[in-house]
Protein backbone atom coordinates (compact mmCIF):
# COMPACT_ATOMS: atom_id res chain seq x y z
CA UNK A 1 0.00 0.00 0.00
CA UNK A 2 3.25 2.42 0.66
CA UNK A 3 6.67 2.46 -0.34
CA UNK A 4 9.59 4.11 0.53
CA UNK A 5 9.04 7.81 1.73
CA UNK A 6 6.24 8.83 -0.06
CA UNK A 7 3.44 10.92 1.21
CA UNK A 8 0.39 9.04 1.09
CA UNK A 9 -3.67 8.20 1.97
CA UNK A 10 -4.15 5.17 3.55
CA UNK A 11 -7.67 3.77 2.99
CA UNK A 12 -10.11 1.32 4.92
CA UNK A 13 -13.67 0.74 5.71
CA UNK A 14 -16.43 1.88 7.79
CA UNK A 15 -15.61 5.70 9.42
CA UNK A 16 -13.77 7.59 11.66
CA UNK A 17 -13.67 11.66 12.44
CA UNK A 18 -10.42 13.28 13.29
CA UNK A 19 -7.55 11.84 14.81
CA UNK A 20 -4.42 14.11 15.65
CA UNK A 21 -1.16 12.60 16.70
CA UNK A 22 1.24 14.98 18.15
CA UNK A 23 4.91 14.65 18.19
CA UNK A 24 5.72 14.56 21.67
CA UNK A 25 2.42 11.83 21.95
CA UNK A 26 3.78 8.21 22.67
CA UNK A 27 0.30 6.63 23.75
CA UNK A 28 -2.71 7.77 22.17
CA UNK A 29 -5.90 6.50 23.26
CA UNK A 30 -8.78 7.57 20.44
CA UNK A 31 -12.76 7.98 20.99
CA UNK A 32 -15.19 5.95 23.14
CA UNK A 33 -13.98 2.67 22.65
CA UNK A 34 -9.84 3.16 22.03
CA UNK A 35 -10.41 2.17 18.59
CA UNK A 36 -6.96 3.31 18.02
CA UNK A 37 -3.83 3.53 19.75
CA UNK A 38 -0.27 3.89 18.75
CA UNK A 39 3.11 2.83 20.64
CA UNK A 40 6.27 5.22 21.16
CA UNK A 41 6.86 6.49 17.70
CA UNK A 42 7.15 3.07 16.30
CA UNK A 43 3.56 3.11 15.44
CA UNK A 44 1.39 -0.39 15.54
CA UNK A 45 -2.15 1.46 14.48
CA UNK A 46 -5.15 -0.96 15.30
CA UNK A 47 -8.37 -0.46 14.67
CA UNK A 48 -11.32 -3.27 15.65
CA UNK A 49 -13.36 -1.28 13.00
CA UNK A 50 -11.21 0.53 10.90
CA UNK A 51 -10.84 3.87 9.59
CA UNK A 52 -12.82 5.41 6.02
CA UNK A 53 -9.50 7.61 5.33
CA UNK A 54 -5.99 8.03 7.38
CA UNK A 55 -4.08 10.73 6.16
CA UNK A 56 -0.66 10.98 6.80
CA UNK A 57 0.97 14.86 6.74
CA UNK A 58 3.10 15.56 4.37
CA UNK A 59 6.07 15.57 6.76
CA UNK A 60 5.12 12.24 7.76
CA UNK A 61 7.72 9.82 6.24
CA UNK A 62 7.22 6.06 5.94
CA UNK A 63 10.26 4.00 6.65
CA UNK A 64 10.91 2.01 3.24
CA UNK A 65 11.14 -1.04 5.09
CA UNK A 66 7.32 -0.74 6.62
CA UNK A 67 4.09 -2.03 4.77
CA UNK A 68 1.04 -1.04 5.98
CA UNK A 69 -1.64 -3.49 5.28
CA UNK A 70 -5.44 -4.19 5.25
CA UNK A 71 -6.43 -7.43 7.71
CA UNK A 72 -9.16 -9.55 7.63
CA UNK A 73 -10.35 -8.08 10.64
CA UNK A 74 -9.92 -4.24 8.74
CA UNK A 75 -7.33 -3.47 10.75
CA UNK A 76 -4.49 -1.28 9.63
CA UNK A 77 -0.78 -2.56 10.83
CA UNK A 78 2.27 -0.95 10.48
CA UNK A 79 5.61 -1.15 11.66
CA UNK A 80 8.87 1.25 12.14
CA UNK A 81 6.95 4.35 11.10
CA UNK A 82 8.73 7.50 11.59
CA UNK A 83 6.40 9.58 13.27
CA UNK A 84 5.87 12.99 12.96
CA UNK A 85 1.74 13.77 12.71
CA UNK A 86 -1.41 11.13 11.88
CA UNK A 87 -4.33 13.01 10.54
CA UNK A 88 -7.67 11.01 10.26
CA UNK A 89 -11.00 12.52 9.21
CA UNK A 90 -14.85 10.91 8.24
CA UNK A 91 -15.13 14.24 5.34
CA UNK A 92 -11.13 14.43 4.12
CA UNK A 93 -10.76 15.30 0.31
CA UNK A 94 -8.03 12.61 -1.18
CA UNK A 95 -4.61 13.66 -0.90
CA UNK A 96 -1.90 13.76 -3.18
CA UNK A 97 1.91 14.01 -2.96
CA UNK A 98 1.68 17.88 -4.44
CA UNK A 99 -1.25 18.73 -1.71
CA UNK A 100 -2.06 19.66 1.86
CA UNK A 101 -4.22 17.37 3.74
CA UNK A 102 -7.39 19.25 4.41
CA UNK A 103 -8.77 18.62 8.25
CA UNK A 104 -11.19 20.58 9.65
CA UNK A 105 -10.62 20.88 13.72
CA UNK A 106 -14.17 21.85 14.38
CA UNK A 107 -13.39 23.23 17.84
CA UNK A 108 -10.62 25.92 16.66
CA UNK A 109 -12.53 26.38 13.29
CA UNK A 110 -15.79 27.29 15.57
CA UNK A 111 -13.50 29.62 17.55
CA UNK A 112 -11.90 31.06 15.14
CA UNK A 113 -15.36 32.05 13.70
CA UNK A 114 -16.56 33.53 17.30
CA UNK A 115 -13.23 35.64 16.81
CA UNK A 116 -14.30 37.04 14.02
CA UNK A 117 -17.37 37.58 14.89
CA UNK A 118 -16.40 39.80 17.94
CA UNK A 119 -13.57 41.60 15.95
CA UNK A 120 -15.93 42.63 13.14
CA UNK A 121 -18.79 43.28 15.94
CA UNK A 122 -16.45 45.45 17.63
CA UNK A 123 -14.94 47.52 14.37
CA UNK A 124 -18.78 47.99 13.89
CA UNK A 125 -20.06 49.41 17.25
CA UNK A 126 -22.07 46.12 17.85
CA UNK A 127 -22.74 45.41 20.88
CA UNK A 128 -21.51 42.33 22.31
CA UNK A 129 -23.42 39.15 21.71
CA UNK A 130 -25.62 40.80 19.17
CA UNK A 131 -24.86 38.39 16.47
CA UNK A 132 -25.78 34.75 16.64
CA UNK A 133 -23.87 32.00 15.01
CA UNK A 134 -25.75 29.63 13.60
CA UNK A 135 -23.36 26.20 12.58
CA UNK A 136 -24.76 25.35 9.38
CA UNK A 137 -24.18 20.81 9.39
CA UNK A 138 -26.00 19.67 6.80
CA UNK A 139 -24.74 16.64 5.25
CA UNK A 140 -22.01 16.40 8.29
CA UNK A 141 -21.96 13.00 10.55
CA UNK A 142 -23.15 13.46 13.96
CA UNK A 143 -19.82 13.48 15.58
CA UNK A 144 -19.03 16.47 14.07
CA UNK A 145 -21.79 18.38 16.00
CA UNK A 146 -20.96 16.74 18.82
CA UNK A 147 -17.68 18.12 18.41
CA UNK A 148 -18.80 21.71 17.57
CA UNK A 149 -21.95 21.37 21.01
CA UNK A 150 -19.10 20.13 23.09
CA UNK A 151 -16.72 23.60 22.36
CA UNK A 152 -20.02 25.56 23.49
CA UNK A 153 -22.45 25.83 20.08
CA UNK A 154 -25.96 25.43 20.63
CA UNK A 155 -27.37 27.04 17.71
CA UNK A 156 -27.46 24.27 14.16
CA UNK A 157 -28.55 24.59 10.92
CA UNK A 158 -30.14 22.32 8.43
CA UNK A 159 -30.91 22.15 5.05
CA UNK A 160 -32.67 19.04 4.78
CA UNK A 161 -36.39 18.25 7.33
CA UNK A 162 -35.10 14.40 6.90
CA UNK A 163 -31.90 15.03 8.05
CA UNK A 164 -32.72 17.64 10.71
CA UNK A 165 -35.19 15.22 12.07
CA UNK A 166 -32.78 12.38 12.35
CA UNK A 167 -29.89 14.05 13.63
CA UNK A 168 -32.07 16.12 16.66
CA UNK A 169 -32.70 12.62 18.13
CA UNK A 170 -28.74 11.58 18.34
CA UNK A 171 -27.92 15.17 19.87
CA UNK A 172 -29.02 16.70 23.35
CA UNK A 173 -31.98 18.57 24.06
CA UNK A 174 -30.36 21.82 24.76
CA UNK A 175 -29.95 22.40 20.74
CA UNK A 176 -31.74 25.01 19.33
CA UNK A 177 -32.55 23.73 15.66
CA UNK A 178 -32.66 26.52 12.42
CA UNK A 179 -34.74 24.79 9.43
CA UNK A 180 -32.70 26.76 6.73
CA UNK A 181 -33.64 25.19 3.16
CA UNK A 182 -36.68 24.93 0.85
CA UNK A 183 -39.39 23.54 3.25
CA UNK A 184 -42.41 21.38 1.63
CA UNK A 185 -45.84 22.07 2.85
CA UNK A 186 -46.43 18.66 3.35
CA UNK A 187 -42.84 18.08 5.41
CA UNK A 188 -44.50 20.68 8.15
CA UNK A 189 -46.25 18.82 9.74
CA UNK A 190 -43.41 15.80 10.29
CA UNK A 191 -40.69 18.40 11.02
CA UNK A 192 -42.70 20.32 14.12
CA UNK A 193 -44.13 16.92 15.41
CA UNK A 194 -40.84 14.91 15.49
CA UNK A 195 -38.14 17.93 16.68
CA UNK A 196 -40.92 19.83 18.35
CA UNK A 197 -41.35 23.39 19.85
CA UNK A 198 -38.91 23.07 22.81
CA UNK A 199 -36.42 22.10 20.00
CA UNK A 200 -36.92 24.18 16.90
CA UNK A 201 -36.02 27.66 17.08
CA UNK A 202 -37.05 28.51 13.78
CA UNK A 203 -38.09 28.34 10.47
CA UNK A 204 -35.74 30.83 8.06
CA UNK A 205 -37.05 30.13 4.76
CA UNK A 206 -41.26 30.75 4.79
CA UNK A 207 -42.46 33.03 2.08
CA UNK A 208 -45.89 31.32 1.17
CA UNK A 209 -48.98 31.42 3.18
CA UNK A 210 -49.52 27.73 2.11
CA UNK A 211 -46.60 26.63 3.96
CA UNK A 212 -47.51 29.35 7.10
CA UNK A 213 -50.85 27.70 7.17
CA UNK A 214 -49.35 24.01 7.68
CA UNK A 215 -46.30 25.01 10.07
CA UNK A 216 -49.36 26.72 12.14
CA UNK A 217 -51.58 23.96 12.12
CA UNK A 218 -48.41 21.18 12.90
CA UNK A 219 -47.96 23.75 15.94
CA UNK A 220 -51.19 23.32 16.96
CA UNK A 221 -51.47 19.89 17.11
CA UNK A 222 -48.22 19.31 18.54
CA UNK A 223 -49.70 21.60 21.53
CA UNK A 224 -52.17 19.53 21.72
CA UNK A 225 -50.28 16.25 22.42
CA UNK A 226 -47.40 17.57 24.92
CA UNK A 227 -50.29 19.82 26.70
CA UNK A 228 -47.67 20.60 29.66
CA UNK A 229 -45.85 23.50 27.13
CA UNK A 230 -49.36 25.21 26.73
CA UNK A 231 -49.22 26.47 29.99
CA UNK A 232 -46.07 28.27 29.98
CA UNK A 233 -45.71 31.95 28.74
CA UNK A 234 -47.84 32.21 25.66
CA UNK A 235 -44.84 33.61 23.28
CA UNK A 236 -42.50 30.31 24.32
CA UNK A 237 -45.07 28.03 22.94
CA UNK A 238 -44.93 29.83 19.13
CA UNK A 239 -43.19 28.66 16.33
CA UNK A 240 -40.75 31.52 14.97
CA UNK A 241 -39.99 32.15 11.85
CA UNK A 242 -38.51 34.79 9.34
CA UNK A 243 -39.78 35.70 5.92
CA UNK A 244 -37.37 34.45 2.82
CA UNK A 245 -37.17 38.03 0.72
CA UNK A 246 -35.52 37.29 -2.35
CA UNK A 247 -33.11 39.91 -2.32
CA UNK A 248 -31.35 39.77 -5.74
CA UNK A 249 -34.13 39.01 -7.86
CA UNK A 250 -32.28 35.72 -9.49
CA UNK A 251 -35.24 33.30 -10.74
CA UNK A 252 -32.86 30.59 -9.28
CA UNK A 253 -33.65 31.79 -5.67
CA UNK A 254 -36.73 31.63 -3.76
CA UNK A 255 -38.36 34.31 -1.09
CA UNK A 256 -40.27 37.65 -1.43
CA UNK A 257 -39.63 39.57 -3.88
CA UNK A 258 -40.97 43.00 -3.56
CA UNK A 259 -41.59 45.22 -0.13
CA UNK A 260 -45.89 44.80 -0.65
CA UNK A 261 -45.39 41.31 -0.76
CA UNK A 262 -43.22 41.22 2.53
CA UNK A 263 -45.96 43.27 4.25
CA UNK A 264 -49.01 41.29 3.05
CA UNK A 265 -48.05 38.10 4.14
CA UNK A 266 -46.65 38.99 7.05
CA UNK A 267 -49.75 40.98 8.07
CA UNK A 268 -51.85 37.79 7.06
CA UNK A 269 -49.55 35.50 9.25
CA UNK A 270 -49.90 37.79 12.50
CA UNK A 271 -53.90 37.73 11.79
CA UNK A 272 -54.53 34.41 10.86
CA UNK A 273 -51.55 31.68 12.13
CA UNK A 274 -51.77 32.14 16.17
CA UNK A 275 -48.91 29.45 16.27
CA UNK A 276 -46.30 31.55 14.54
CA UNK A 277 -44.32 34.03 15.56
CA UNK A 278 -42.52 36.54 12.53
CA UNK A 279 -38.98 37.15 14.44
CA UNK A 280 -37.11 38.15 11.48
CA UNK A 281 -35.84 38.20 7.48
CA UNK A 282 -33.78 36.12 5.92
CA UNK A 283 -31.90 36.12 2.53
CA UNK A 284 -29.00 34.21 0.58
CA UNK A 285 -28.49 37.07 -1.61
CA UNK A 286 -25.89 36.73 -4.70
CA UNK A 287 -22.29 36.36 -4.40
CA UNK A 288 -20.24 39.23 -3.26
CA UNK A 289 -23.19 41.64 -3.87
CA UNK A 290 -23.47 43.40 -0.64
CA UNK A 291 -26.10 45.52 -1.42
CA UNK A 292 -28.28 42.43 -0.93
CA UNK A 293 -27.62 42.78 2.95
CA UNK A 294 -28.59 46.85 2.40
CA UNK A 295 -32.42 45.77 0.75
CA UNK A 296 -32.69 42.96 3.93
CA UNK A 297 -32.10 46.56 5.84
CA UNK A 298 -34.83 48.28 4.16
CA UNK A 299 -37.15 45.26 4.09
CA UNK A 300 -37.05 45.28 8.42
CA UNK A 301 -38.12 48.90 8.59
CA UNK A 302 -40.94 48.63 6.34
CA UNK A 303 -42.22 45.44 8.24
CA UNK A 304 -41.46 47.27 11.37
CA UNK A 305 -43.51 49.59 10.17
CA UNK A 306 -46.26 47.59 8.74
CA UNK A 307 -46.40 45.39 12.32
CA UNK A 308 -46.78 48.62 14.67
CA UNK A 309 -43.24 47.92 16.08
CA UNK A 310 -41.40 51.21 17.91
CA UNK A 311 -37.99 49.34 17.28
CA UNK A 312 -36.96 47.91 13.94
CA UNK A 313 -33.58 46.21 15.97
CA UNK A 314 -36.31 43.80 17.51
CA UNK A 315 -36.75 42.33 14.34
CA UNK A 316 -33.61 39.63 13.23
CA UNK A 317 -31.86 39.90 9.96
CA UNK A 318 -30.55 36.34 9.06
CA UNK A 319 -28.12 37.12 6.59
CA UNK A 320 -24.17 36.08 5.70
CA UNK A 321 -22.56 32.83 5.31
CA UNK A 322 -19.03 31.81 5.69
CA UNK A 323 -17.65 33.64 2.56
CA UNK A 324 -19.51 37.09 3.53
CA UNK A 325 -20.58 37.20 7.24
CA UNK A 326 -18.35 40.00 8.19
CA UNK A 327 -19.55 41.78 5.01
CA UNK A 328 -23.35 40.90 6.48
CA UNK A 329 -22.32 42.08 10.36
CA UNK A 330 -21.36 45.17 8.87
CA UNK A 331 -24.60 45.88 7.49
CA UNK A 332 -26.58 44.97 10.44
CA UNK A 333 -26.70 40.97 10.22
CA UNK A 334 -28.27 39.91 13.66
CA UNK A 335 -27.82 35.62 12.77
CA UNK A 336 -25.01 34.50 10.23
CA UNK A 337 -25.31 30.92 8.77
CA UNK A 338 -21.41 29.48 8.82
CA UNK A 339 -21.08 25.49 7.57
CA UNK A 340 -18.33 25.27 5.61
CA UNK A 341 -15.76 27.01 7.62
CA UNK A 342 -16.49 25.24 10.34
CA UNK A 343 -17.37 21.86 9.58
CA UNK A 344 -15.32 21.78 6.40
CA UNK A 345 -16.39 21.13 2.86
CA UNK A 346 -19.70 19.43 2.19
CA UNK A 347 -20.40 15.72 0.79
CA UNK A 348 -23.73 15.81 -1.52
CA UNK A 349 -23.06 12.46 -3.06
CA UNK A 350 -25.89 10.91 -0.65
CA UNK A 351 -28.43 13.66 -1.64
CA UNK A 352 -30.77 13.72 -4.52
Amino acid sequence: MVNGSRRCALYAVTSFYHIIFHPNLSIAFVNKKNILHTRNFHSVIISRFAFKKVFFHPSFLVDSSSSPSLSKNNAIYSSNFSVNNIYANYNCLEMSSSSNPVVPFVAENLNGVRERISSCAQSNNRAEGSIRLVAVSKTKPVDLLVEAYEAGQRHFGENYAQELMSKCSEMPNDVRWHFIGPLQSNKAASLVKTVGLDKLACVETVHTMKLANKLDRACASWLEENPEFAAEDDNNVKLGIYLQVNTSGEESKSGLKSVEEMCSLAQEIVDNCPHLRVDGLMTIGAPNDYTCFDTLVDYRSALAKQLGLVDENVIDLSMGMSGDFEEAIARGATSIRVGSTIFGARDYSNKK
